[in-house]
């Protein structure tokens, strides 16, 4: 294809982009919630396609380092990637409680202009901290460029002020749920979700200050990085996902909001515990090498056995789903989360195993999959469950007009995140044998596993299954602006609290 070709294409789906959000915009059937989460959805995906951009080149800088070089250098176009990934998820989070918060309430949501500015001021923000990551990148760090171009931790590079612009936006959010719900109907997941939040605006606080000790400043760095992001994301991931089974597939009430409970339970539980498998390396006392090791694989089960238990439900009431493509994702997360965050984490955190395999590719192929199955999953499948609302709750089930889009949007994705992580395994491996176990972790053992063909051709690999990764990201984005125009057939009607309560 053309760059002509290329831009023409790209042109048209950006304007199909614009007409789609006008659309539904102008529903009437939306909720003035729902509207918001259109808007939180349009970002997520806009910034879902820039980190299958940011992390292509990455990649591609892996096989040729001077590609880019002092233009778009590595370090930059990694951390777009890493925190583009980060911030779609939570608009994806945000979007989603948003659109069913005044369901589950029963009443308007209270404070909806203090939500709808905290969009644009996060969006704002975003923006600005993108392009102050692509065009203002400095050497060693000061006070000034700590508040302003980068705060230099890893994974949370925004600058301060953006750090407290985050947390305002929470606590907006906050306030927007908190309060909707203290007016409308309580329920188990109201609970869950409104303590969540304060979690979620509170833990972020972690990694907001400075401290000289390199040991004390990982240590509650990793309180932001594995609480925030594994922890409170868990949870309200869990929320999301006990909403939308109900309406999807018409599963009992207790049922997912026992799973919810027994979630909390671990994740608070054992959670903070299993934290611990961050902390072998940076001076902490020994006892963390068990407790870390044991506790950190617990934290998907309940997920995983809420879907299961869910399916089995409505199976066993012969509820009929007409949504497939949401139900499909949602299958996706079940095994996606339990893969990659329970096995590709558990197999590598375990301190016999994590003295060779800390800070190797093999951490790499277990972010993949473990956020791609974990979080990327179960936002796409809520995004399905919106369009399909906002197209007037039409049939999506079987014999949907061009239903091979999102099919082959599915398998794409998945496979293509799944040879990613396998590429990226066996470099961790090479790494680990070459680099830690024979050459004892030295800088000649580093430069021998980075230049061994294996690493080489894990890297080509890994490039060939992000290309397919990337083409799965536009069809997708394709499919969300198209599917259910024109379809008349209406969807089935489920309420679970009717039919079992």
């Amino acid at each position: 294809m053309t760059l002509q070709a290329y831009q023409e294409k790209a042109a048209v789906c950006w304007t199909g982009c614009k007409q789609t959000h006008a659309e539904f915009m102008a529903n009437p059937n939306l909720s003035g919630g729902q509207k918001l989460a259109v808007h939180y959805f349009t970002v997520a995906m806009v910034l879902f396609m820039a980190q299958l951009l940011f992390g292509l080149l990455a990649g591609l800088q892996f096989i040729f380092p001077s590609f880019l070089y002092e233009i778009l250098d590595f370090n930059v176009n990694r951390m777009v990637h890493i925190n583009a990934m980060v911030v779609w998820m939570l608009y994806g989070f945000l979007g989603s409680v948003y659109w069913f918060l005044e369901d589950e309430s029963g009443v308007e949501i209270v404070g909806l202009k203090w939500g709808q500015l905290a969009f644009w001021v996060l969006t704002g923000a975003v923006t600005i901290v993108v392009l102050v990551y692509l065009l203002i990148q400095i050497g060693s760090g000061t006070d000034t460029s700590l508040w302003l171009i980068n705060e230099g931790r890893e994974y949370i590079e925004a600058p301060r002020w953006a750090d407290i612009g985050i947390v305002v936006v929470m606590l907006t959010f906050f306030y927007n749920v908190a309060a909707t719900f203290a007016k409308g109907k309580w329920s188990g997941i109201a609970g869950v979700l409104t303590l969540d939040l304060v979690a979620l605006a509170g833990l972020y606080l972690a990694g907001m200050f400075y401290v000289t000790n390199i040991s004390v400043d990982q240590y509650w760095w990793w309180w932001v990085i594995h609480l925030w992001v594994e922890a409170t994301w868990e949870v309200l991931v869990g929320c999301i996902m006990a909403w939308s089974l109900m309406k999807l597939l018409g599963v009992r009430r207790k049922v997912v909001q026992t799973w919810l409970y027994i979630e909390v339970a671990l994740m608070f539980g054992s959670g903070i515990l299993g934290l611990g498998h961050h902390y072998f390396w940076i001076g902490t006392p020994e006892y963390w090498f068990t407790i870390g090791g044991f506790f950190s694989a617990l934290e998907p089960i309940p997920l995983v056995a809420m879907v299961v238990h869910s399916i089995y439900d409505a199976g066993a009431h012969k509820f009929k789903n007409s949504n497939h493509p949401a139900l499909a994702w949602i299958i996706a997360h079940a095994f996606g989360n339990f893969l990659g965050a329970g096995v590709w984490g558990f197999m590598h955190t375990l301190p016999q195993i994590n003295l060779y395999t800390h800070g190797t590719q093999w951490s790499a192929s277990h972010g993949h999959l473990a956020f791609f199955g974990a979080y990327a999953t179960i936002n796409i499948a809520f995004f399905y469950l919106a369009a399909q609302q906002a197209r007037g709750k039409v049939w999506m089930g079987g014999g949907l007009a061009n239903g091979w889009r999102w099919k082959t949007a599915a398998v794409l994705l998945n496979l293509g995140v799944m040879g990613m992580t396998v590429a990226l395994l066996i470099a961790g491996y090479e790494q680990s044998f070459i680099e830690r176990a024979v050459e004892g972790s030295t800088w000649a053992g580093y430069f021998a596993a980075q230049n061994h063909p294996w690493f080489m051709q894990a890297m080509i690999w890994r490039m060939v299954f992000g290309l397919m990764t990337a083409v799965g990201g536009g069809l997708l984005f394709w499919d969300l602006l198209e599917i259910g125009k024109g379809e008349q057939r209406p969807a089935a009607v489920i309420d679970s609290e009717a039919v079992n309560p």
